[in-house]
């Protein structure tokens, strides 16, 4: 399967899954279903020199609950759980947005302690410079391109704002501390809804994009760093029309 991604030697990957439908088709096969021939699949392709992000995000610090970073569970797909099983995977600091890493970059990324979430401190920088692949097994972008939340935040858009959230914090070294972080969240005063984000067009367009099947599951690949400057375009040029609409547009 992942030779479908469009992946080379030495590429980041970002890898956004609802991964289901892959474990029902290999029981229906009468295969054990394991993910970990995935995500080896992919390390095989890209090799030492490349890199693997898979998101672990976990939203309850916000709700004032500790973060353990060996212990908090990802609440972001069973990809994420799989590779916080592995002893080969690192985990990112940020409470709130983690990633489980691997690969050559992988010691720096969770060496990284950017406090807000899509800050230029954060791995969402690192993507865009290393023109990361995000793959997309059985999701849309409206909901897992989380990418575009990072643009938002750096050009400044008028219907979110950085908000900050204090609460325990458990690090590698099992040391307990109080920390605060903060996440560009929407204001709920504006009505903020997010589209059925039509820019993906715009990314096929300019050779970024491009979708494909496997085993009757939808898939498609995004290369991250260029579409910064598309998303840019349309959130200074066009208010966002194509990513949300709010309040005042």
């Amino acid at each position: 399967m992942p030779k479908s991604f469009g992946l080379n030697k030495g590429d980041t990957v970002w890898i956004s899954s609802d991964a289901k439908r892959l474990l029902y088709s290999a029981i229906e096969k009468g295969e054990k279903p394991d993910l970990n021939e995935l995500i080896d699949g992919i390390i095989d392709i890209i090799g030492e020199e490349g890199t693997i992000l898979i998101p672990t995000f976990n939203w309850d610090f916000c709700k004032g609950k500790t973060f353990d970073i060996d212990k908090t569970p990802c609440k972001t797909g069973i990809l994420g759980k799989a590779a916080l099983k592995r002893d080969d995977f690192l985990r990112t600091a940020h409470p709130i947005y983690s990633f489980a890493v691997w690969g050559r970059e992988a010691q720096g990324l969770a060496a990284l302690n950017n406090k807000s979430s899509f800050g230029i401190d954060s791995p969402f920088t690192f993507c865009r410079s290393e023109r990361a692949k995000n793959v997309f097994i059985d999701v849309e972008c409206q909901h897992s391109f989380t990418f575009v939340h990072y643009v938002e935040e750096q050009t400044g858009v008028p219907y979110r704002y950085l908000k900050d959230f204090t609460s325990g914090y458990i690090d590698k070294n099992r040391f307990e501390d109080t920390r605060t972080y903060s996440m560009y969240v929407r204001d709920l005063e504006k009505d903020v809804f997010v589209t059925i984000f039509p820019l993906e067009e715009e990314f096929r367009e300019a050779g970024l994009s491009w979708r494909y099947e496997v085993n009757e599951i939808p898939m498609k690949t995004i290369i991250m760093g260029p579409t910064y400057e598309i998303i840019e375009r349309y959130i200074r040029d066009n208010k966002s029309r194509k990513i949300c609409t709010y309040l005042g547009q």
